[in-house]
């Protein structure tokens, strides 16, 4: 298997922390991202520390024909992707119907339809290698719906199902997809997603700690995984027998933004 991976949302948060990771094992990177500044001083850093290369494309992943240019510039460039770690995404607050649909259109856009897209146009050349590995970075919001983020809930669920059921169709290549699920993580998302005051986020993991836990298990082919074992067992093991209605009320009662 080659070495070189493409991560999405590269510029900050748990994407930069994937970067760091892969390279600190010697691994080559296509660095993905709207914001060309920092992705330029990642590339450095882990060129200087590391003596990879590394390769970035600025691109807007809300934009339709932003995976196909991502696919041809590396195809031009001849940079094979053995790693395809499809990180970037966003959310936002508030109620569906005040919300403004051309922000929500955006997030399906760059939450499934760009990372859908990304995955059929790099998987077939590993299939076709017999090798390689995806990481899907989804978010236990994928586990329930999500009243006051309706939208950004239902994209990560798709985004576990999509994972799960393309994992069990290469069931019989050596190339694997994980969805990695974590919960709250102290990065951008909050300003993003309008998501100040809410108190879920008070003690959030480093966005370093979850990019080690989906690094490793994308390297195990491990199908789904939760970087908190608590909110592991909470929704593999108590939320799925709660009544619809209460896990409809818990869950919004989580997103109430309470400061």
């Amino acid at each position: 298997m080659g070495n070189t991976a493409l991560v999405t949302g590269a510029s900050s948060g748990i994407g930069a922390e994937l970067a760091r990771l892969h390279a600190a094992k010697g691994g080559d990177l296509v660095l993905v991202a709207r914001r060309e500044s920092p992705l330029n001083e990642l590339k450095s850093e882990l060129e200087n520390a590391y003596g990879i290369k590394a390769t970035v494309i600025v691109a807007d992943l809300a934009q339709p024909n932003s995976a196909d240019n991502i696919f041809s510039a590396t195809e031009a460039a001849g940079i094979q992707i053995d790693i395809l770690i499809n990180n970037a995404g966003f959310g936002g607050h508030g109620k569906f119907h005040e919300r403004d649909l051309v922000k929500d259109q955006a997030m399906m856009q760059v939450n499934m339809v760009s990372l859908v897209n990304l995955t059929h146009l790099y998987l077939q050349g590993m299939v076709s290698r017999n090798s390689g590995k995806i990481l899907h970075v989804a978010s236990t919001a994928g586990f329930l719906p999500g009243p006051l983020q309706a939208v950004y809930y239902a994209t990560k669920a798709f985004v576990v199902s999509f994972s799960q059921a393309i994992a069990q169709e290469l069931s019989d290549t050596n190339v694997t997809s994980t969805a990695l699920c974590p919960g709250a993580v102290a990065t951008g998302f909050v300003a993003a997603g309008n998501l100040e005051g809410n108190s879920m986020w008070d003690n959030a993991a480093s966005p370093k700690s979850v990019a080690e836990c989906g690094y490793n298990a994308m390297m195990k082919g491990d199908l789904v995984k939760i970087n908190e074992p608590s909110l592991s067992f909470m929704l593999n093991w108590v939320v799925p027998f709660l009544p619809r209605k209460t896990r409809l009320k818990m869950s919004q009662k989580t997103m109430e933004k309470n400061k």
